[in-house]
């Protein structure tokens, strides 16, 4: 049974009863982020009862809070009425979060010069817990619909770029990130033991960037560097992706790694 490439949801509506205590924590605003947050693996619009249990909110409070968003412009209904979508409105505030953040700012020109240079997909992602959430994407000439959308989210135990990343971590944080993870694979070639995602960042650790083949789309070849703050700690990852019909791991990181290696050490965090 294979997954696919609809994101990985990283909110938890049990956060929110975990904050009782705290006398600033607004718990109408938890309530607002578990609902716009139902969507990250919707496959299609979602219904009030739908959106009620996957926000662990009573029909009641959903609602509430979904006439609330829908008033604010950032939930719609679908143009065929089968159900709410998010707004427009949302896709202004991933705008802000881009245009704001010094690293994506420094990236840009970086990833440009990558780009032009491999001629492969080039991406930045930003580590979140178990997984990636992508903040700069620049497509190559074969590029599958989700491979272009900014906000994806996929592993970091199975991905070059998480693999990157974990290289930069103890052993021990490592195991309980993968404790944590969902391992259904997405391909046949995908690492589902934790002795495989170490073998996978010991040589990166080696080579100084990380190579996985298979993972995410059985034809795909990806090199990851991660992308560190001033502490040396990783804070995400530059990716370039190609294809195993035009390329051997061996030569694609030959090619490429170097290339990449460079250019993430330009983007300081």
């Amino acid at each position: 049974m294979f997954r696919d490439l609809i994101g990985v949801p990283n909110f938890d509506p049990a956060e929110a009863r975990n904050k009782a205590e705290d006398p600033l924590f607004v718990r109408a605003a938890a309530r607002a982020i578990s609902v716009l947050t139902v969507f990250e693996t919707a496959r299609k619009p979602l219904t009030l009862e739908e959106i009620a249990a996957l926000s662990a909110l009573d029909r009641s409070a959903a609602q509430r809070m979904v006439h609330t968003l829908v008033s604010l412009g950032m939930i719609v209904r679908d143009r065929e009425d089968r159900g709410y979508l998010p707004g427009k409105r949302v896709l202004t505030m991933a705008h802000s979060a881009l245009r704001l953040d010094p690293v994506c700012q420094r990236a840009t020109p970086v990833l440009l010069e990558l780009r032009r240079r491999t001629r492969e997909r080039v991406d930045m992602s930003f580590w979140d817990d178990t997984r990636l959430i992508y903040a700069l994407r620049m497509p190559s000439k074969h590029e599958i619909f989700t491979a272009t959308l900014t906000g994806n989210t996929v592993p970091v135990y199975c991905t070059a770029g998480g693999v990157a990343i974990l290289a930069h971590l103890k052993d021990e944080e490592i195991a309980e990130i993968f404790a944590r993870s969902d391992l259904t694979p997405f391909t046949a070639a995908t690492v589902t033991t934790l002795a495989e995602v170490m073998e996978a960042v010991n040589a990166a650790r080696s080579r100084g960037h990380a190579v996985m083949v298979g993972q995410l789309l059985r034809h795909e070849i990806a090199l990851g560097a991660a992308v560190l703050d001033a502490a040396r700690r990783p804070i995400g990852a530059v990716h370039v992706a190609g294809t195993l019909e035009e390329w051997t791991a061996e030569a694609f990181s030959s090619e490429f790694g170097g290339l990449l290696e460079t250019a993430v050490k330009s983007i300081p965090g």
